[in-house]
Order: C-alpha cells, then structure tokens, then sequence
C-alpha cells in the first residue's frame, strides 16, 4: 500500500470507529424502525424505482443492507460528506436513534432464516482483473456480502447502474450538490475510467447476494 492510500486508510480508520462508537451507543429496534420508513419506501419499496439525479438510475437496495453501513451513509448525507440534496434533506431530519432504528428494520427486511451465504467470488475476465487491481475485496470481502467491517457496505447483487453512479461520484470534487467525500475510495476509483468502472458494477451487480427491493405493498402488509 502506497503513502497516499496508507494515509487515506488512518483517515478512513478513524471515521470508521467514530460510527462504530455511535452504533454501540445507540441501539436501533426493528420494530421501532418499521414505523419510521415512510420517507424511504416511495423509493426503495418500488421495484425498478429510478432516481434522476445525478443521472437515471436505480435507487440501491436497502433491504438486507448491513444495518452499521445505513447508519454510516446516513451520517455521511447528513454531514455533507456525501453530496445528495434530497439524501441530505432527509437524513437532516432524522435523530441518531431513528438512524438506528430504520437501520436495524432494514437489515433484517426481507431476511429468510436459515439462507445460505453467499459463496465467494471467481474473479474472473476484464473486471475480474479491474476489481483486483482494485483491491474490492479487502474491504468489501471475497464474497461481497461480509465486508471486514459492518460500516462497510454489501454490493453483490447491487444495481449496477446505481454502482456506476457510487463509484463515479467519489471521483466528484467541489461540487456542493453531488459526490462523495471518502480518501480510500477516492484513491482507489481514481485509478479507473468511467469505462472501468462501468464493468466493475456490472460485474458485481450480477454476483450473487443479500439486497433486495421488498415491493411496498409487501411494506404495508407487514
């Protein structure tokens, strides 16, 4: 690991354990959470729901999503880390608890007891060799469901139009309205193309994985 990525991973360690402190310090209730979701199923409860902003795209799979990562990337919108005005808006609205409880609903919605997990990844082909160079799986797992650390999202299964806009918008830099602030991140997408990275998502989008999209009527019933 080179100075620059060496340096990024001390940052990127020490935001790490701040929401790792904060998750320990909060503890979210499923129950609680099921009745804190209205502002996320109009987009995440509807299949092939797609954002127009900063381009069309999916909204990500939320439900199955590790509960630790929500929380992170909740944080991250309401501090401006992560540039999204809608995202902001609302995760701006919401307290550390309601975080915490939206999370843990959302770790466990669609959830089948006794499901396998993933196997790991062949990483195989263009991308294969792209996403080795890449080191995706030191933090996001051999399979792309474990990642090493619960604030470190699973993105096996992900849309991969959605990935393509995530991975590019660590590469987005003084712009008040879109990209992501996150020094391994934009250390690693850096190395790749659009074109790159546009392989890299389709490849893990077709692996094999925890997400899925639990039709809002399917909500409503529960």
């Amino acid at each position: 690991m080179n100075k620059l990525l060496t340096s990024a991973f001390a940052v990127l360690v020490a935001s790490v354990t701040a929401v790792s402190v904060q998750a320990q310090e909060v503890k979210g209730d499923a129950k609680a959470g099921a009745g804190k979701i209205a502002m996320c199923i109009g987009c995440h409860g509807i299949k092939g729901y797609q954002a127009s902003f900063p381009e069309v795209h999916k909204v990500p799979m939320i439900s199955g999503q590790g509960a630790e990562y929500i929380i992170a990337a909740l944080t991250a919108y309401k501090g401006g880390e992560r540039k999204h005005p809608t995202m902001r808006a609302i995760a701006s609205s919401l307290t550390d608890q309601d975080m915490a409880d939206i999370a843990a609903y959302y770790s466990v919605h669609g959830k089948v007891e006794g499901q396998a997990q993933p196997a790991n990844a062949e990483l195989t082909g263009k991308a294969g060799e792209l996403i080795k160079k890449g080191a995706c799986n030191s933090c996001h797992g051999a399979n792309f469901s474990k990642p090493i650390d619960p604030s470190y999202p699973k993105i096996a299964g992900q849309h991969p139009d959605y990935l393509f806009v995530a991975l590019k918008s660590y590469k987005v830099e003084k712009n008040e309205k879109v990209g992501r602030d996150n020094a391994i991140m934009g250390s690693v997408v850096k190395q790749f193309s659009n074109a790159e990275l546009k392989e890299i998502a389709n490849f893990l989008s077709h692996l094999p994985g925890d997400l899925k999209v639990v039709p809002q009527s399917e909500i409503h019933q529960r």
